[in-house]
């Protein structure tokens, strides 16, 4: 590699990994904060969609009445959406947490169903209904405390971004080094 390869490189891997470092430790320190600004970012994501989409409703002549009309109403239920949650940020917040953990739960549950059900088919028979009962159970405490489970999860995300960025810097420093020019 050149040396302006080299350089490259080690600029991307180190700027990934503060990014991810900066991100990962505002959600593991402040993730009530953080959960707010995910909300507000999504918020805006939902109002930037919903107005796009009136838009394409409104102006677009090549495509039918049909799908007009529904690009208008997809466009309203967005914007509609955007509005609520800039209403109350928290609650928004808390309802999209709520819906996380139930989803993670259930998926839990199905991939523990799945491991169990594939474990005679498995060359580590016990491992797999070992993870099959570990998911069911995880599922399950999950859908019983979807919230908490999933501030637990926002945590553990904000501590795996923090050692990868640690990581990622740690690569930006070293990339290279060995290499001749």
């Amino acid at each position: 590699m050149s040396k302006s390869a080299i350089n490259t490189v080690r600029t991307t891997l180190g700027v990934s990994g503060a990014v991810a470092l900066i991100i990962g430790v505002f959600i593991t320190f402040w993730p009530k904060d953080a959960a707010g600004v995910l909300t507000v970012l999504l918020a805006i994501y939902f109002l930037i969609a919903g107005l796009a989409y009136v838009g394409l409703g409104i102006f677009s002549r090549g495509i039918s009445g049909g799908a007009r009309a529904l690009d208008i109403i997809l466009g309203i239920v967005f914007v509609i959406a955007a509005i609520v949650a800039f209403a109350n940020i928290a609650a928004t917040a808390e309802v999209l947490a709520v819906l996380l953990g139930i989803v993670v739960g259930v998926v839990w549950i199905v991939e523990g169903i799945v491991a169990l059900v594939q474990s005679g088919d498995a060359p580590s028979r016990g491992w797999a209904i070992f993870f099959g009962i570990l998911s069911l159970i995880a599922g399950i405490v999950l859908l019983f405390s979807p919230i908490w489970g999933a501030i637990v999860l926002f945590v553990i995300t904000g501590i795996s971004l923090i050692i990868l960025g640690i990581v990622q810097i740690v690569r930006a420093f070293t990339f290279g080094k060995g290499a001749t020019v």
